[in-house]
């Protein structure tokens, strides 16, 4: 089993269960929650080695999340997400996230990228 702890940050219920399910199948132990604000609250409380942000969200948005995770702990490994423009996901690169990933999300492509950043935690790269 994978020691990865995940925090998924996703508004929509339908699209969060699915990458809980697809990420525990593949062994990580994820924690959720439902908007921006729920998710730095979860960050605060529960150590995760990786944060995969919606960027569209109600209360906080995810490059409010990004520029929030980053004061906190300048090395967090984060991955935003957003069915909007690549220039969203730009301006989320900008401010601290280290991948970005297109909605709706291909989930190999998902793994993919969760899989490469987890081999880089710890390492401070």
């Amino acid at each position: 089993m994978n020691h990865i702890r995940i925090l998924i940050i996703e508004d929509d219920a339908s699209v969060r269960t699915l990458l809980v399910h697809v990420l525990e199948e593949a062994g990580y132990h994820v924690y959720e929650a439902a908007n921006g604000r729920e998710g730095l609250h979860r960050f605060d409380r529960e150590p995760v080695d990786l944060v995969l942000t919606d960027l569209e969200m109600p209360e906080i948005n995810g490059l409010d999340v990004i520029r929030a995770l980053t004061r906190v702990r300048v090395d967090v490994k984060i991955i935003a997400m957003s069915g909007l423009s690549s220039e969203e996901r730009q301006v989320a690169k900008l401010l601290g996230a280290r991948q970005t990933l297109s909605k709706p999300i291909d989930l190999q492509e998902l793994l993919h990228t969760v899989q490469h950043e987890s081999q880089h935690i710890g390492t401070g790269t």
